[in-house]
């Protein structure tokens, strides 16, 4: 028997005293999916869900009676949280699908748990563990985990039928979990289903494709998108400018520190056009704060890497760092992807990482004279204090910001004489 009581989160007593809850008086409850995956698998365990074979009431009933607080957040399929300490657990009701449509799903509470672990996406995410901390394998995951292969559960066609996000899915998983090549039948399914995504919410899709390109690296699951179009149906964006500058991306984040941002990886998937990247972000719905970001990258000037420092000072001053910094950082993952035995590149590689230390660090300079500086030099409100300031400004500016409140005071004088 496979198990894991020896891990320590599962030896959490707040989770014990949840699962004994469950498990008297002719309930049942086991803990399902992710921890039990990455348990397995040798992963961090975060959140820690459970099924059972009581009614939503029911559980919500045995907590009041413990003492346990217990939030209703899905009560319409089975879902209640339990709170112990601020820690939460997600409690589902057993159920079975009673009809699907490709986005949502009507389903009946059971007590069979067999019928529960069929009605799930990937065989690795339909695993329990039960009060004992026995693994529970109704559907072949755990030869699955033990080879990293990423399978849906029973038809693959009939699963993404019944959810079509779980196209994505399986892409998202193989990222994180998979090894080799993608289980052959559900490729072709994901393929041949890949028109149906245009069905669901862009919520729902930004949300996984982030998801995904959260991932170590998502290199492998992205060639496999696009081998078999999955890739252009959300992300037609990507289809002339590819895929390839994924994989120096993946090294260059990793040799140097940097966290995995899926709005940079998506960057090198797209093409640096501000009307292009306006649409996909309206596309996708995505938040203001990432549309934003892809925005300042697709209209950020050009840097040149053999620019001095003080004339990328004044270009970071004129532009903003957010959106060329972005800019940096790709041409810095395609040049230390061809630096190796091209001195060229190597050289190329070293002035960018200057440019960006400097862009990462850069502070913008407070422009000493304000409007009210202008007036009090006898100008009036109009038009000519804007014109005034900008050109004091530029000045200041093409002089490398060295100008002080006096020295710029006494040029707006002779201006204004």
């Amino acid at each position: 028997m496979t198990g894991i009581a020896d891990q320590a989160w599962f030896r959490d007593p707040a989770l014990g005293r949840i699962l004994a809850l469950l498990n008297a008086d002719g309930g049942e409850g086991r803990v399902v999916g992710g921890a039990v995956r990455n348990s397995l698998m040798g992963l961090p365990v975060n959140d820690v869900d459970i099924a059972t074979t009581l009614r939503p009431e029911a559980v919500m009933e045995r907590a009041a009676a413990g003492g346990i607080k217990a939030v209703p957040t899905g009560l319409e399929h089975g879902t209640v949280t339990l709170v112990i300490d601020g820690k939460p657990f997600e409690v589902t009701t057993l159920r079975t699908d009673v009809e699907t449509d490709g986005r949502h799903a009507k389903v009946a509470f059971s007590t069979d748990w067999k019928a529960d672990a069929e009605r799930r996406d990937l065989t690795i995410n339909a695993l329990y563990a039960d009060a004992g901390g026995e693994v529970v394998d109704l559907v072949g995951g755990l030869a699955d985990i033990e080879t990293r292969n990423i399978r849906f559960i029973g038809d693959a066609a009939r699963r993404i039928a019944e959810d079509h996000l779980r196209i994505l899915r399986f892409f998202r998983f193989f990222a994180y979990y998979g090894s080799g090549r993608p289980d052959a039948e559900g490729l072709k399914a994901c393929s041949l289903a890949r028109s149906k995504l245009t069905k669901l919410s862009a919520e729902r899709v930004w949300s996984e494709l982030r998801k995904l390109l959260g991932a170590d690296d998502p290199g492998r699951a992205l060639l496999w998108m696009r081998q078999v179009a999955v890739l252009t149906e959300i992300l037609p964006e990507s289809e002339r400018w590819g895929i390839d500058a994924i994989p120096s991306l993946i090294t260059t984040e990793k040799a140097l520190g940097w966290t995995p941002d899926p709005l940079l990886r998506l960057a090198a998937i797209v093409p640096p056009d501000a009307a292009r990247m306006e649409a996909l972000a309206a596309r996708l719905k995505l938040s203001n704060a990432e549309a934003a970001t892809l925005k300042a990258w697709a209209m950020a000037a050009p840097v040149k890497d053999v620019m001095s420092s003080a004339a990328f000072e004044r270009l970071l001053y004129r532009n903003g760092a957010d959106g060329i910094t972005t800019r940096l950082k790709l041409a810095l993952a395609v040049a230390r992807g061809k630096a190796e035995g091209d001195f060229d590149e190597m050289a190329r590689s070293a002035r960018l990482t200057k440019l960006l230390d400097q862009a990462t660090n850069w502070k913008k300079p407070q422009f000493p004279l304000n409007g009210g500086d202008v007036i009090s030099a006898g100008i009036a409100s109009g038009p000519r204090v804007g014109e005034l300031l900008a050109g004091l400004e530029n000045q200041w500016v093409e002089e490398n910001f060295v100008a002080d409140r006096a020295a710029l005071l006494a040029r707006l004088q002779e201006r204004v004489q």
